[in-house]
Order: structure tokens, then sequence, then C-alpha cells
């Protein structure tokens, strides 16, 4: 840890503030050192606005701050990353913060070290912390949601790697691709193919349009799977043997204690039963031991993970 993040670190008395910059939704979650909620609240995010997104950040962390009645420590959690070549955030949906010295900013607003990382990292170190994944060596966090993301959490600290990209699962091409896979749909980030296309929300409905002709949302297909409905169910199949293919890339890779899943498709039931059994195919092993579990925290845990991004005094991960 820098000289700077160490003294920050003993600014605060032991309270944590994480802030969740969301494409519609700016949240802000204070817990004390043992991780209890003291402080929640959200504001809709300015469209478009880098600025004034810059001041609703700042405004919900003095709201915070006048509650709890004294300083804390701060991390964000935002879609994209930070660029290690310029320091400024790239790949975010919401295009006015891309291109910005976001953490700079921040930083210089709020009067301290700001600590930042994507929102996937955030969900799979709250995990680590405090929820499903709690006690675990190691941690691989999904998200399966309108995007697919991912995040590595090594004994309490998010892995970041020298390009700031550690957990980037979904921009991997699906492994062992059958005939009928290739090239697969276009991908956001210009390719084809990436695991994000096929299991992403819309990536499942684009296969069961593919498959059918019917446009269902994600929702739909699901409750088409429960009422029995033939061509729901075999979309379901697809998609539980393709998670399997693509999680067993990351056991052969990582070897994580636990994978937690987030997102909305994390809660579909079946797939923690269905998903372990099928992944050994793929897994160069004679045994899995990992785990495969849902998330604890649900929507919070970007928030929460956030929060833990500064170690309190003597407390939690950092």
């Amino acid at each position: 840890m820098a000289a700077a993040q160490r003294d920050a670190s003993r600014d605060h008395g032991g309270f944590r503030i994480g802030v969740d910059l969301g494409g519609t939704k700016i949240e802000v979650l204070a817990i004390d050192r043992e991780g209890r909620e003291r402080h929640r609240q959200r504001v809709p995010t300015p469209q478009g606005d880098y600025e004034a997104t810059i001041d609703a950040i700042a405004g919900l962390v003095a709201a915070a701050e006048s509650e709890l009645g004294e300083r804390a420590s701060v991390g964000v959690g935002t879609p994209g990353s930070i660029s290690r070549a310029t320091g400024h955030l790239r790949g975010a949906n919401s295009v006015c913060l891309n291109g910005r010295p976001i953490r700079e900013d921040l930083s210089r607003r709020l009067g301290r070290d700001v600590r930042i990382t994507n929102d996937a990292n955030c969900f799979a170190l709250s995990e680590a912390a405090d929820g499903a994944g709690a006690g675990a060596d190691v941690v691989f966090g999904v998200i399966l949601g309108t995007g697919v993301g991912g995040g590595i959490v090594v004994h309490g600290r998010v892995l970041d790697g020298p390009n700031g990209i550690a957990g980037e699962w979904g921009h991997n091409p699906l492994p062992w691709p059958r005939d009928d896979e290739r090239p697969g749909a276009a991908c956001f980030c210009g390719k084809l193919g990436c695991i994000e296309t096929f299991l992403s929300g819309p990536g499942l409905a684009r296969d069961h349009r593919r498959a059918t002709g019917s446009d269902l949302a994600p929702r739909e297909i699901i409750e088409g799977v429960n009422a029995g409905d033939a061509a729901c169910e075999a979309a379901l199949a697809r998609y539980e043997e393709r998670l399997a293919r693509a999680l067993a890339h990351v056991i052969n890779l990582l070897d994580p204690d636990v994978v937690v899943l987030g997102g909305g498709l994390s809660n579909v039931d079946r797939l923690y039963a269905t998903v372990p059994r099928l992944w050994g195919d793929w897994v160069f092993s004679d045994r899995v031991d990992t785990r495969l579990v849902r998330n604890r925290h649900g929507d919070s845990s970007g928030v929460r993970g956030a929060a833990w991004l500064w170690p309190a005094a003597g407390a939690g991960p950092g």
C-alpha cells in the first residue's frame, strides 16, 4: 500500500463509505468496522453530465458523514476500469465518464484519497469479505446480468493486475465452442463470440430467439421453463452447459475455492446443482472441489464491496 494510502486509512475512525456509481442511480452506503450498515441513500445518476456526477457523489458522501458524525474512508465502484496508461476511466457504459480523471477529481473534491475499482471487483470483494465467499482464500465473483463481469479476490484483496483487467472473464471467447457457436455474436468490445454474448441476459434471449423465432425476455424464458415449455427448457439447458464450460476454464486457470454468482440470472435456482454436475467434463482434474454459490448480499454487494476497498483500523479486508 502506498504511503499516502496508509495515511488515509488512518484518517477515519472505522467507518467506511462505499459508492456504487451506476448508469441510472448512485448509491452510498456507510458501514462500521463490523460491516453493519449505518447509512444508505441513493439518487438518480445525472445523465451525460460528468461534473454533475462528481457533485452528486460529493453530496452523498457529505450527507453520510453528517449522519455518522465523523470522517470516513471512501471507495467507489464504477462501470469500466481505470486505465494504467492514462489514469482515466475507460470502458464505462456511461460514456460521459470515459477519458476522465475520476479518481483525481473525487480525491480533490473530497479532500482525501479515494479508492476506485470496477463493479465486478466490488461484488467479489463484498462476497469474500462477509458474504457467500467469506473465509475462502480465493473467490471468483461473477455477474450474470445485462453484461457479464468477473472479479478475483485472493486472501481478502482484490486482484487488479498490472493492466487493471484481472477477472475480465466476459471478454474471452466461449471455450470449446461447437461449430454452430462459431463465430458467435458481435460484442460491444469489437470481438465476436465473447462469453458475454452467450451468458448475459440478452445473450440468453438471443439464443432462444435464434432457435425459435420467438422474442422473449430472460425473465419470460425462466417463467416458461417453470411452466414446462420445451423450447424455454432447451434454451436454459444450452445456457447451463455453456456456463459450465466457461467456469471450467476459470477453474483450470485460477482454481478458486468458491465461485459466487450475482446479477439477475444468479436467481435461477437450478444453476447451482446443474452447472457443477456438468463442469467436471472440462476441468483438468479427477475431482472438482470448487463450490458454486449464490450471492448473500444481492444488489447491495456492489456498494458494500466499494466500502470494503479501505480497511478500518485493524479490521476487515484491506
